[in-house]
C-alpha cells in the first residue's frame, strides 16, 4: 500500500573541497544538511556534485543524503538518491529511496520524493511503501 507524507524542510548547502579546481572547473562539490518538518520529522546530511552553464540556464546535479528521523510514527534511517537536470531553464528531478537502505522502523522502505520550491520556501511530498525488509 502506498502512503503519502508531506511537509516542509530547511536546507543548507555549502561548498566542499573539489579535486578539480579553478575558474574553468567542470564540477562543484557541496554538502547538504536538511531539517524536515511535518509527516517526516528529522535531519539529513549528504553530498552533491553539480555542473552547469549559467549562461544557458542548463545544469545537472547528483546527490546522496542519509535521512534520520520519524516518518509518520516510524523511527529509523534511509538514504535518498537525487538526479536532476535543468535544460535551458526547464527542470527535471528524480529523488528516490535507495533500495534496502531503510533501518529500524523504516526497514523495507521504498518510494520517491517530490521537492517543491515556491517563494524560496521548500516543501516535499513523499510517496512511499513499507514492504518486507530483506537481508
Amino acid at each position: 500500500m502506498t502512503m503519502r507524507a508531506s511537509g516542509t524542510f530547511d536546507v543548507t548547502i555549502l561548498p566542499l573541497f573539489a579535486a578539480i579546481i579553478g575558474d574553468d572547473a567542470p564540477l562543484a562539490r557541496m554538502s547538504i544538511e536538511k531539517q524536515f518538518h511535518g509527516d517526516l520529522e528529522g535531519t539529513s546530511k549528504g553530498e552533491m556534485l553539480s555542473s552547469g552553464s549559467p549562461a544557458t540556464g542548463s545544469a545537472g546535479y547528483v546527490a546522496i543524503e542519509k535521512v534520520t528521523g520519524t516518518l509518520q510514527g516510524r523511527e529509523g534511517t534511509f538514504a535518498l538518491q537525487h538526479s536532476a537536470t535543468m535544460n535551458r531553464g526547464v527542470p527535471s528531478l528524480s529523488v528516490t529511496v535507495i533500495p534496502d537502505s531503510g533501518t529500524g522502523g523504516l526497514a523495507g522502505l521504498s518510494g520517491s520524493v517530490d521537492i517543491i520550491v515556491e517563494n524560496k520556501k521548500h516543501s516535499y511530498t513523499f510517496d512511499y511503501s513499507l514492504g518486507e525488509a530483506h537481508g
